[in-house]
């Protein structure tokens, strides 16, 4: 299914942008364009940024993938016409947002008369329900990554944990639990969007589902942060639905508050406190441990990394690395030696 990226107005913003982002590192080769008015002309990673839904059916897209991630997960006014345009002209939508273009009479309408597809893709299951116990019968090594913050890389490095461990022949599968993770899989639940008495239901689901899948090692992609004013919920009903055998500690290097979060200020704290953290909270009936530390040091020089590497070692007393910009095979080991 040849997408065209929706960004407007978002494309060159790491954090709501952080679908679209996803999307090119995992799916680079289905994606044909990025439409961003505000970017047209413009080259990003090899694909043309368009002005308008017209400008791209040149290149052949059947689907339209919302590739933002706004605060509140709802469309900005400018949106409108895009998402009208996209049906108007036969294109599929798939759509990661917490407003379901589903429910929306006029464009629900318009798509039933062009014959195309609008996809909620944080629409629940309609049959979720609490979680039963069947998660800590799965047959497989379950690992979570948690964070420090929101939006710092815990999909990301799910994925490419599970990229490293599969070129060495496990059988590992990447279970999403996020919209961006569910385009990149083509399955999953968008755990976020669950009433909040199911999270750990939908969590039990998706590990059961990931063995099913075949896999004997999981990596569950984490969702908020235990810390996050707004989204610790997510971040706890994730955790003991998914009953983790071990966890991956996420961290931005240099970010030391919650970002996205009123009343503060919000202090993240040191690196080894949140390692505690996380095993303090742990389900009784399956105590998980930090196996390793994933560092994002995307804002550092080479150098500068490495040293923020040995600082999270020397403080943690456990493995780290920054699995994008070094790879990921510290951390796997890390893994392995842990099971």
């Amino acid at each position: 299914m040849p997408y065209l990226l929706l960004a407007e107005g978002f494309s060159g913003d790491p954090h709501y942008g952080k679908t679209m982002r996803g999307v090119l590192r995992y799916r680079w080769d289905d994606v044909v364009a990025i439409l961003d008015s505000t970017r047209a002309g413009e080259v990003e990673e090899g694909l043309p940024v368009v002005g308008s839904v017209e400008d791209s059916l040149a290149l052949g897209p059947t689907t339209a993938l919302v590739g933002v991630a706004t605060q509140g997960g709802r469309f900005p006014p400018e949106w409108v016409a895009i998402l009208r345009a996209c049906v108007e002209h036969g294109l599929d939508v798939e759509n990661g947002l917490h407003v379901f273009l589903t429910d929306d009479p006029e464009l629900a309408g318009l798509a039933q008369e062009r014959g195309v597809e609008l996809r909620d893709l944080r629409r629940p299951p309609p049959e979720l329900s609490t979680a039963t116990g069947e998660n800590l019968a799965v047959d497989a090594t379950i690992v979570l990554t948690v964070g420090s913050d929101c939006a710092i890389g815990k999909m990301t490095v799910s994925c490419e944990l599970d990229l490293e461990a599969r070129r060495r022949g496990l059988r590992s599968v990447f279970v999403p639990t996020g919209q961006t993770g569910m385009v990149i899989a083509g399955w999953g639940i968008a755990v976020d969007a669950v009433v909040a008495d199911f999270v750990a239901g939908a969590a039990e689901r998706l590990v059961v589902e990931g063995a099913e899948r075949g896999g004997e090692l999981l990596w569950v992609e984490g969702q908020g942060s235990l810390l996050h004013p707004v989204y610790s919920g997510v971040a706890l009903g994730l955790y003991h639905g998914s009953v983790p055998h071990l966890l991956v500690l996420c961290h931005e290097v240099g970010r030391t508050e919650i970002e996205g979060a009123g009343g503060g200020p919000h202090p993240i704290p040191p690196l080894r406190d949140l390692v505690e953290l996380h095993h303090q909270l742990a389900l009784p009936a399956r105590p998980a441990r930090v196996a390793a530390i994933a560092l994002n040091t995307r804002a550092l020089g080479e150098e500068e990394a490495r040293a923020a590497v040995a600082a999270a070692e020397e403080e943690t007393g456990l493995p780290a690395d920054d699995p994008v910009r070094f790879g990921a095979a510290k951390l796997v080991d890390a893994v392995l030696a842990a099971t």
